[in-house]
């Protein structure tokens, strides 16, 4: 069975654990360096108050997968941005979907009306995850230059909270 729950930062380092095999396995995240647990407290504690994390564990309260809502520079202030990652190899469990009906939940409360997700082209377990969430596509980036300097494409799309 999943288990969803808030997530904070006494979940950082299993989560940078997890996504630092998402890094380590390369073509899903823009992501091409390292991170740590100190980077994911930051980064859960920037935007305090206008951003939500959760994660799934199974029943032996194994990380299978987190996923976090937040504002971007980017995203006109009615927007929030999602990232989703899932341990390599445990993708089609319905983590995904669980924990996508939290964040759903949390973007409507923090009085989002729209959420956006961009995705590397090339990612076509991420493209196919939102778009059976019901993420529209509406734009691409041409070229969008990996922190490794790697040139990619991403694809924007958005999922509009009725």
């Amino acid at each position: 069975m999943i288990h969803v729950r808030a997530a904070g930062p006494i979940d950082a380092a299993p989560m940078a654990e997890l996504l630092n095999e998402v890094i380590a396995e390369g073509g899903t995240t823009a992501m091409t360096k390292p991170v740590y647990k100190d980077d994911l407290v930051q980064w859960i504690r920037h935007y305090s108050g206008r951003n939500a994390w959760f994660l799934a564990e199974d029943d032996d309260g194994v990380l299978l997968g987190f996923q976090w809502i937040e504002p971007h520079d980017d995203l006109p202030v009615e927007a929030c941005a999602i990232a989703t990652f899932s341990r390599v190899g445990r993708t089609r469990l319905g983590s995904g979907s669980a924990l996508f009906n939290h964040t759903k939940a949390a973007a409507r409360l923090l009085g989002y009306r729209w959420i956006n997700a961009t995705i590397r082209a090339d990612n076509d377990g991420g493209l196919a995850y939102y778009q059976s969430r019901g993420f529209e596509s509406y734009g691409d980036i041409e070229r969008a230059i990996l922190n490794d300097g790697t040139p990619v494409i991403k694809i924007r799309k958005r999922f509009d909270l009725r």
